[in-house]
């Protein structure tokens, strides 16, 4: 683990333990919300998912590091997914889940510190999509 800032460090680990985030990522959404099933369309819907998450992480990074502009991204997918009928609040919990299944990945790794760092951003997350409405 080479980094200081925690979101960072979370996604270090996790890469060390999974090659694919993809699958345990959109197991968790539609377990918790149900209703995201109908928002993937079924043919390349994989393909979807993994730009989508992707996109996601690289935006997260930024937010928690440099903020050097990927982290606007969540402000304009927060508006785009406005046209596709996804709730804010369901948007917004898509970055929950992403934290959730970090924490179950890392399991006893998971630190205090990354709890707390996660809790903020998903917090300002909530703030700056609330904000865009």
């Amino acid at each position: 683990m080479s980094s200081t800032n925690p979101i960072e460090s979370s996604f270090e680990l996790a890469a060390e333990r999974c090659e694919d985030l993809r699958p345990l990522v959109y197991r968790r959404l539609h377990a918790e919300h149900p209703q995201t099933l109908a928002l993937f369309r079924s043919e390349g819907s994989e393909l979807v998912k993994g730009s989508m998450l992707a996109m996601t992480i690289e935006a997260i990074l930024d937010f928690a590091g440099e903020r050097s502009g990927k982290f606007r991204m969540i402000e304009c997918e927060a508006v785009s997914h406005d046209a596709y009928g996804t709730p804010r609040e369901l948007f917004v919990a898509f970055f929950g889940v992403i934290m959730r299944t970090l924490q179950e990945l890392l399991g006893p790794d998971w630190t205090a510190g990354m709890d707390r760092a996660w809790r903020d951003l998903i917090a300002e997350i909530e703030t700056v999509v609330g904000e865009t409405a």
